[in-house]
């Protein structure tokens, strides 16, 4: 994946540039907007991924109790610690950078790994030193299951299959026992309350929702299970496509938070290829008393990030007066 990624971007993307402006201006002109293409490249393989930016919003609803008006939740997503074993500082930098905030909740939005839970390890104690009032909350992203895993043949035996199924199933339960060992509290189809004074809101957590070829293992009914009408809610969903499909309109969470795109980590003012795959890809959405935040994320599987730099995004929840 890494070798596609990085063929396309290196040899693919200057190439697309070349063509047309030798075809337009000449090969001279065309060789100058290839070069330049290929520097911007080059910085996002090279600085771009590091380029951590703290983006704030805030979400307005007359569900919200009154104690919680100025309540401030940090999300963190789509970390995909595999990518750094080779880069451990800037996991600590990260970590300083979120408690620096110093918010009421933090809340991870999935995809903690790339393929292992072994990959949590040499960051556990640091990603441990997260703080916040409230506590840290996450849920399962598309790669958290671990079946992203390699194997020895195409088609593996009936057994080989046993092996690979153990494989993963093992994996998921370590990566879930790493998260409780770090003092995050993993929401698996479930909430928990908040309290301020006498009053409440409520944190959803489901595990992942998403169409094709992802895997869907979520349960937003079972989550909600014994939730009254008209409280304030937060929803965590690593894939913003279940927003629309399942949130908006049908229920009254006021504000959901997803990751998963990363607006394909690259985003020139406000394009990004993400746009192709996803209606909602990166920032604030509302709509109706719905509020939709996705995260585009810290990481990914390839070490690049092109103006849609890595992002901690802090969500101030204010009261509506009816």
């Amino acid at each position: 994946m890494r070798l596609i990624s990085g063929s396309i971007l290196v040899i693919g993307l200057p190439g697309i540039v070349f063509l047309p402006m030798t075809f337009i201006f000449g090969w001279q002109i065309g060789l100058i907007g290839a070069v330049v293409v290929l520097l911007f490249i080059a910085y996002g393989f090279f600085f771009g991924w590091r380029h951590v930016v703290v983006r704030e919003t805030t979400c307005t609803s007359a569900l919200l109790p009154s104690s919680f008006d100025g309540y401030r939740i940090l999300q963190l997503s789509d970390i995909h610690l595999g990518t750094y074993l080779k880069s451990r500082k800037f996991i600590d930098r990260l970590v300083d950078k979120v408690n620096a905030q110093k918010v009421d909740l933090i809340v991870f939005t999935g995809d903690l790994v790339n393929v292992s839970a072994e990959e949590v390890i040499p960051f556990q104690h640091a990603l441990a030193k997260l703080n916040a009032k409230d506590g840290i909350y996450s849920v399962m992203g598309n790669h958290d299951y671990c079946e992203y895993v390699s194997l020895d043949k195409k088609s593996p035996s009936s057994e080989g299959r046993k092996e690979l199924v153990a494989k993963i199933a093992k994996n998921q339960n370590v990566l879930k026992y790493l998260e409780e060992k770090m003092g995050w509290h993993l929401l698996l189809n479930d909430h928990v309350e908040i309290n301020r004074e006498e009053d409440a809101i409520f944190l959803i957590g489901v595990e992942n929702i998403s169409r094709p070829p992802f895997q869907d293992y979520g349960d937003l009914k079972k989550a909600m299970d014994g939730l009254k009408e008209g409280t304030f809610k937060v929803l965590l969903s690593h894939d913003p496509s279940h927003w629309r499909r399942g949130v908006l309109h049908q229920t009254d969470i006021a504000l959901t938070l997803s990751g998963h795109t990363h607006a394909g980590q690259v985003k020139i003012g406000n394009f990004s290829p993400s746009k192709w795959a996803y209606h909602e890809w990166g920032g604030k959405y509302t709509e109706g008393e719905s509020m939709l935040n996705v995260s585009l994320g810290i990481g990914g599987t390839v070490p690049f990030r092109l103006g849609a730099w890595p992002e901690i995004n802090v969500i101030t929840l204010r009261k509506r007066g009816e």
